[in-house]
């Protein structure tokens, strides 16, 4: 078993209201093809890209619609020893919000920073899924923070995981737009949220061949494009949208 990396993002879960709906859609959207895994409990379905599994799809629970949460997307990151991590996170502000381990997978632990965004610390039996190098067709390719405050979420999280500061970029009234990353590869970016912007939250970006010909094909599902296809610095196309069960995604593309 190889070591565990501190702070990869290394699974993508979707806790949907319609586990068939949403399988159907992403199948089209991204390509992604699905399978089972069979544990001890239930049947676990995954996402798989060209065969390798790199995230999964659950229903949404019964005491969390009662909650009023709606269908979303969890990273999941990854971490050498579970408990210290989640200790720290308390420490630094952050709560706990489930803990479990799951037989011949590893322990997770969901945690939400001081703001209230929600993540899953994981750590796996085995080697740690995804990889460090550049995202392929298909993987996710951008982890974007929209925090209560960059500032304070910035300290929570680069203590959490040792990530890095990389570029940032001035965005004027909106502030600034801080980019991070871990062993030298960029990960994502951080932002404070303004008034019209949902709560703090992670969206995660898909990295697809064109996303403005996958805008017409999630309407055509019955999903909703909210921001683009708009161009970004460097000659890049995203899109931010809702899937038919309402959780957000994105589609990034070069």
């Amino acid at each position: 078993m190889s070591e565990t990396p501190l702070g990869r993002f290394c699974w993508y879960e979707l806790l949907t209201t319609d586990l068939e709906g949403a399988q159907d859609f992403y199948r089209q959207v991204v390509g992604w093809e699905t399978g089972t895994w069979q544990g001890e409990g239930p049947p676990y379905i995954t996402w798989n890209n060209n065969g390798t599994p790199l995230g999964g799809v659950m229903q949404l629970p019964d005491d969390a619609l009662a909650d009023g949460a709606p269908a979303h997307w969890l990273p999941y990151l990854s971490t050498p020893d579970v408990d210290a991590t989640t200790a720290r996170a308390e420490r630094l502000g952050g709560g706990v919000i489930h803990r479990m381990e799951i037989p011949e997978v590893g322990r997770i632990s969901v945690l939400r920073d001081p703001d209230g965004a929600v993540f899953t610390a994981y750590q796996p039996s085995e080697d740690t899924p995804g990889h460090d190098g550049p995202p392929a067709l298909g993987e996710f390719s951008w982890h974007e923070l929209i925090a209560g405050d960059l500032e304070a979420a910035w300290s929570f999280y680069s203590d959490l995981f040792g990530w890095e500061k990389t570029t940032q970029m001035d965005m004027g009234e909106a502030g600034i737009y801080q980019m991070y990353g871990r062993d030298g590869k960029e990960l994502g970016g951080m932002m404070t949220r303004s008034d019209d912007m949902p709560p703090p939250c992670w969206g995660l970006y898909i990295l697809v061949s064109d996303v403005h010909a996958s805008a017409e094909v999630v309407k055509e599902l019955g999903g909703s494009v909210v921001v683009g296809p708009m161009e970004v610095p460097g000659g890049e196309f995203i899109l931010q949208g809702i899937d038919p069960q309402g959780a957000a995604f994105a589609l990034h593309s070069r």
